[in-house]
């Protein structure tokens, strides 16, 4: 931080930030636009980004039904990486992973991109084996990837119990060094910064009530501020993804359930890297505050409710103290919850669709995160050019009528695929 910006600093916080200049423009709603993006978090926003930056589309508006960033966006682990194994996924996700690698300087803003590695531990023979070809997959495609034995990952994370008496013996582990996690409402603010740089209007407190269709064309929206115009409507609301289609008379292959995270009360530096774990169902890394921030598995029910229930807190924390014994004595600060859309296959929807204008971007399952420049960037270029980008052109709803599908263990932190 420069010397300026800390007194800028210190003179705004005196003035209770008076002087603040808005970081993107609250404008008023126009009465057509061409294209209107549903919904405020990350891909939403990361769309309209690339709409204008990358095809010149600026009669933009992006609608959120409160604040943004305040769904999924805000309500996740914020792990990043690209370690897949299926045809389809690892090629898009890697492109995801080179887009973060550039991001804070593209968007002249700092969303806090840590590659500080994801390890995968394997807990059996059959997980070594399934792990080494995933490896063995993402070098053939270019993307790094290190198989370690138990002995190099308890030198690489020292707190992890890697002794033979574990309740969850570890027999070796993939990492992707060039993994990591990123700062979740830093990058909603600075692609929002960098929307409207480009004339984006991004709207919130606006929700959309109903989706307009006449002759199998979509002409625009209804919203809690009145009725808007569009050439073309996109979707980009996450959990809600069922919700909003039916608004326009499709029923999604999907279920919506809810997946919870907690984190502990801040301490030292104590893990620099990201672990998770698919027998226990367990995912963990340490905020820039020094708070644990670990999840695991959904919930088992189906529901909208950003809240979880304590038999899946107490299944994560179990889990925390088997693998890490000396967190033991943490206590737990809080938890939260964020929807996720679950597709047949566990892998994401990014497509045109039979009604000509709209298109769809949800299934993200466990990857919404992850995906944020890498969905925005191909759902800008399908959106544009009415057709998709190479690197998303499996991820239609048509492989769900053909078989065609994209199933994905390593999707989440489970290994079976939903």
């Amino acid at each position: 931080m420069t010397k300026y910006s800390i007194v800028a600093l210190a003179r705004n916080a005196l003035t209770k930030h008076k002087n603040w200049p808005q970081a993107w423009r609250t404008p008023e709603l126009k009465p057509e636009y061409d294209v209107i993006i549903i919904g405020g978090g990350g891909h939403g926003l990361a769309t309209a980004y690339y709409l204008a930056k990358n095809h010149g589309i600026t009669n933009v508006a992006v609608l959120e039904k409160g604040w943004l960033g305040g769904g999924n966006t805000g309500r996740n682990t914020t792990i990043v990486r690209s370690n897949y194994g299926q045809e389809g996924n690892t090629l898009f996700y890697e492109k995801s992973v080179q887009l973060w690698e550039g991001l804070s300087q593209d968007l002249n803003y700092n969303v806090m991109h840590s590659q500080r590695g994801v390890l995968n531990l394997a807990h059996s023979d059959a997980q070594v084996d399934a792990f080494q070809r995933r490896g063995n997959f993402m070098r053939i495609n270019g993307i790094d990837a290190e198989y370690m034995n138990r002995d190099e990952i308890g030198a690489f994370v020292p707190l992890l119990d890697c002794s033979n008496t574990a309740r969850f013996p570890i027999k070796g582990g993939l990492l992707q060094p060039r993994g990591g996690t990123a700062r979740h409402d830093a990058v909603a603010w600075g692609l929002a910064r960098g929307a409207d740089r480009y004339g984006v209007d991004i709207i919130q407190n606006c929700e959309v009530t109903g989706i307009d269709v006449s002759g199998g064309r979509v002409t625009g929206v209804q919203t809690t501020r009145g009725a808007i115009k569009a050439k073309k409507v996109a979707t980009a609301v996450a959990g809600h993804t069922g919700h909003l289609c039916a608004m326009a008379g499709m029923r999604m292959p999907l279920e919506a359930h809810v997946l919870q995270a907690m984190v502990s009360e801040p301490v030292k530096p104590c893990i620099d890297t990201v672990v998770t774990s698919a027998a226990s169902h367990f995912y963990i890394s340490q905020s820039d505050k020094g708070e644990l921030v670990f999840g695991g598995d959904l919930d088992s029910y189906p529901t909208y409710g950003q809240r979880g229930n304590f038999p899946c807190i107490e299944h994560v924390v179990q889990a925390a103290v088997s693998l890490f014994p000396s967190f033991g004595r943490l206590r737990l600060m809080r938890t939260w919850g964020g929807i996720m859309d679950m597709s047949m296959d566990g892998s994401p929807i990014i497509t045109t669709t039979d009604i000509d204008g709209f298109f769809i971007n949800g299934g993200w399952c466990y990857g919404g995160f992850k995906a944020t420049p890498g969905s925005g960037w191909v759902y800008a270029h399908t959106i544009a050019n009415d057709e998709p980008h190479d690197l998303n052109a499996r991820f239609t709803l048509k492989r769900f009528e053909t078989g065609a599908m994209i199933d994905e263990g390593g999707v989440g932190p489970t290994p079976k695929s939903h």
